[in-house]
């Protein structure tokens, strides 16, 4: 397996995701709260979400079932980007309990559930990681 140029983006945005996304969730929680903190970490794993969704749009191939050059794991993409829209919704209706439950899901299904995915043997990380342990 090798890694492409848009396998590497979608690499680098998912983990910076997955980093990011704990301090943004954290900002906000407990009697300190850091709201400019959590601004500008929000933001940032917002920008780093988009990314790995659009870039994912571009990656193809693994097994599994197809619709032409899509797999099952293709449908994170179009939840993903809706749900990041309607969190930004909830947000602008000040209904704050909405946003930060919606962010909540996303960071689990998309950054830990997907991640999840990503680790099986047959796709490229979870090969590389499998394969560096000698699992595999």
């Amino acid at each position: 397996m090798q890694i492409t140029p848009v396998i590497a983006i979608h690499l680098a945005a998912a983990l910076a995701a997955v980093a990011l996304g704990p301090i943004a969730l954290w900002a906000r929680q407990g009697t300190t709260q850091r709201p400019r903190l959590h601004r500008a970490a929000g933001y940032a794993w917002v920008t780093v979400m988009v990314a790995t969704a659009v870039s994912a749009i571009f990656i193809t191939g693994g097994g599994g079932p197809r619709w032409g050059s899509f797999g099952l794991i293709h449908l994170f993409i179009p939840v993903t980007l809706g749900m990041l829209v309607m969190a930004f919704v909830y947000l602008a209706r000040r209904n704050i309990v909405g946003h930060r439950k919606m962010m909540q899901r996303i960071y689990i299904g998309a950054c830990l559930g997907a991640g999840a995915f990503t680790l099986l043997p047959g796709r490229f990380l979870g090969h590389t990681v499998w394969s560096a342990l000698g699992l595999i």
